[in-house]
Formats: structure tokens, sequence, C-alpha cells
């Protein structure tokens, strides 16, 4: 003689008892695999709320293994929207390099232009000698045959011609 088949309750009170009784199973197995307190517990309220919601037809013998199952497909979304969030800042990092390094490309050219265009062949050797090859002002003052009061002057003057020519603030 076959018996009838039970399946869950979804009365307030029998719900509560089940979540009760199987939220510490649930929260270990949770936080097993997404490794954070919070993710673990959104884990299981999330398998609570969905179940609540679908009340799917469950034999009372397989509630805990559809429970521990509900709430595997629960950490397994979060894992996989980690991954994507993690993908996304990854991507949005390399744009943003790539951007200032393109942005840092064309602010050079248009040094580059600007120091070509506006300088006198002696402010260009004087920044060349200090900025690329950094010499002191004493020491490309004495390449040049010029005093470092000189080497001040055309560096000063020519930082202001620059900033002028690109609007650029002190």
């Amino acid at each position: 003689m076959k018996t009838k088949e039970t399946f869950m309750d979804y009365s307030k009170p029998k719900f509560e008892r089940l979540f009760k009784d199987n939220y510490p199973h649930m929260y270990r197995m949770a936080f097993s695999m997404v490794q954070n307190a919070d993710d673990a517990k959104d884990a299981v309220h999330q398998a609570f709320a969905q179940i609540w919601r679908n009340k799917p037809q469950v034999s009372e013998d397989c509630t805990r293994g559809y429970l521990l199952a509900a709430t595997r497909n629960q950490c397994l979304h979060i894992l996989r929207n980690r991954q994507l969030q993690r993908r996304m800042e990854e991507e949005l990092q390399r744009e943003t390099a790539e951007q200032k390094d393109e942005e840092r490309e064309e602010l050079m050219q248009q040094l580059q232009q600007v120091i070509e265009g506006n300088l006198t062949e002696q402010d260009r050797r004087v920044l060349k000698l200090h900025y690329e090859d950094e010499l002191t002002y004493e020491e490309t003052a004495s390449a040049l045959g010029i005093s470092a009061s000189a080497v001040n002057k055309h560096i000063t003057r020519s930082l202001a011609k620059i900033r002028t020519t690109l609007k650029i603030a002190k």
C-alpha cells in the first residue's frame, strides 16, 4: 500500500521553522563557496525568497537537498556576478589608462610644437640640457658657456611662454 507523498508546507509558521532549521547548513555551504559572510547570508536569503515566491512542489523527503541546491545556485550567481564585475573593472581601468596615455601623448605633441614654434634656439638648448639630460643650472651654464642666472632666465621665460601658449595654470 502506497503512502501519500507530502510536500513542503508554505504556511508562515512552517516556513519560518524550515528557515530556522536549515539556515545553519545552508549558510555554511554558501560561505564555503563564496568566502564572504555577507554574500553567504545574501545567498541563503535569496534562496528562501525565491522558494517563497515560486512555492515549488518539493517532497518533504527532498526538502534539505532542494534548499542546498537552491543555495548553491544563488552562490554560483553571486560568483558569476563577481567575475563579471571584476572583468568590467579591469576593462574600465584599461580604457582609462589608454585614454590617459592618449591624452599624455597629445599633450606631449602640443608641447613639442610650442617648443619648436615659440622658443629660440638657445631656449630649446637650455630646456633640453636641464630637463631631458637632467643637468643642473650650473652644469647647463657650463655646457653652453653662459651664467647660471642666464639659464634661470631662459627657463623661466620658456616656461611662461609654454604656459601661455598651452593655457596651463601655474
